[in-house]
């Protein structure tokens, strides 16, 4: 790949797409409102020349570009749009006007650099075979990649390998990151409802007391990780809720204890469920109380399959060097919903670094912002990804 005129090419409509982000950055939209990012996309395909299909998944775009080059093997590019549900604390002139969304994790970066990759393909389509850019919605919770493969994505637009690529702040910019085999977890959540009686505070002998039995419950659940889990595997169990209560003086008669699992194993996935009703059981006996265990399983692992990984990090190190390039970096406990994806076609997914000054804050702050420095490098490593696939001229 001759990285050096690639990105000169990209440069020239780096402001545009700068521009781009920052309108979609404008104009956040949720899980499956996406109508005015996807129709913003489709705009700027057809002013490209380019082929576009949208509402799969809801508000999903596929763009196709095909090359001249007769080849039979496809490859899908995917990035996702959806901002999250949460208010920005940022004052720059792009800020969110939409009060209670906000792009706190990038996807409006993400969504920009394929739609730079994609116009440069098209411009370039010296290659054997066909890309299909994967515009994807609902990412954050709401499943968008498994609703697009329901709606016959790739009965449709049929892929041999897919990729994915997301920022990550604290890594320099025009690094990247990736792994073969497990690279980010399950994200399953669990509710355990305690009840006892309840009674007068003052008089806690006439009552069952689940407040004891929470207790009990909370130091339980720190054991399943330390005393269960092989060590050597990697597992998360936190708790973000507790519900109880109404007065000072009155013995809760329910508790509502709610959290996530995190993990990269499917048998580790079994085992964490399991300890939770376990403990949570034992521990309300314990108190003469019951408890009730809901475990609801959310996006799966995401597994990077070896060739295709392979296939990415020589497609980064041709962007960026083999010093800018970790191909076994350790598994993060963030999920993803590419992992669907990689469930149906061998894939990979990347991490590009967004800079790792103090200004570039983690995802999902309410200060967080994507770095525009970082588009030349997605949309490159893109373009290099196709190269690898499908052989690609620069001057093509």
């Amino acid at each position: 790949m001759q990285t050096e005129q690639v990105m000169a090419e990209l440069a020239t409509y780096h402001d545009e797409m700068v521009a781009i982000r920052h309108d979609i950055h404008r104009h956040p939209e949720t899980c499956y409102e996406e109508h005015r990012t996807s129709a913003l996309v489709c705009e700027r395909l057809a002013e490209w020349g380019i082929e576009a299909h949208n509402g799969l998944g809801g508000t999903g775009v596929v763009a196709v570009i095909r090359g001249k080059v007769p080849g039979n093997r496809a490859v899908g590019l995917r990035a996702d749009m959806d901002a999250l549900n949460m208010d920005e604390a940022n004052g720059f002139a792009h800020r969110s006007t939409i009060p209670g969304k906000f792009h706190g994790c990038g996807h409006d970066g993400h969504t920009t650099m394929l739609l730079a990759a994609a116009r440069y393909l098209s411009q370039h389509n010296d290659f054997a075979g066909t890309v299909h850019c994967i515009f994807q919605p609902a990412e954050e919770g709401g499943a968008g990649a498994l609703a697009m493969i329901r709606d016959g994505l790739f009965d449709r637009f049929p892929c041999d390998a897919v990729y994915s690529l997301h920022n990550k702040p604290g890594l320099p910019v025009g690094s990247f990151i990736t792994r073969p085999g497990p690279q980010l977890a399950c994200a399953d959540e669990w509710t355990v409802t305690i009840r006892g009686t309840g009674g007068h505070a003052g008089a806690p002998d006439k009552a069952t007391d689940a407040t004891i039995a929470l207790a009990h419950f909370i130091l339980g659940v720190q054991s399943i990780i330390s005393r269960n889990v092989p060590a050597l595997d990697a597992a998360v169990l936190s708790i973000g809720v507790i519900r109880a209560g109404s007065s000072h003086n009155v013995l809760p008669s329910e508790i509502t204890v709610n959290g996530t699992a995190r993990c990269h194993d499917p048998r580790v996935r079994d085992l964490l469920e399991t300890r939770l009703g376990e403990v949570a059981h034992a521990a309300a006996a314990m108190s003469g109380c019951t408890a009730e265990l809901d475990y609801a399983r959310g996006y799966p692992p995401l597994v990077n399959a070896p060739e295709q990984t392979d296939v990415a990090i020589a497609a980064a190190v041709a962007v960026s060097g083999a010093d800018k390039v970790d191909g076994m970096s350790p598994p993060i406990n963030a999920a993803d919903d590419f992992a669907y994806f990689a469930l149906e076609r061998p894939g990979c997914n990347v991490m590009l670094g967004n800079g790792d000054g103090p200004e570039w804050k983690n995802n999902h702050r309410p200060d967080y912002d994507f770095n525009d420095a970082i588009i030349p490098y997605g949309a490159a490593y893109w373009i290099s990804v196709v190269e690898q696939e499908l052989g690609l001229s620069p001057k093509g």
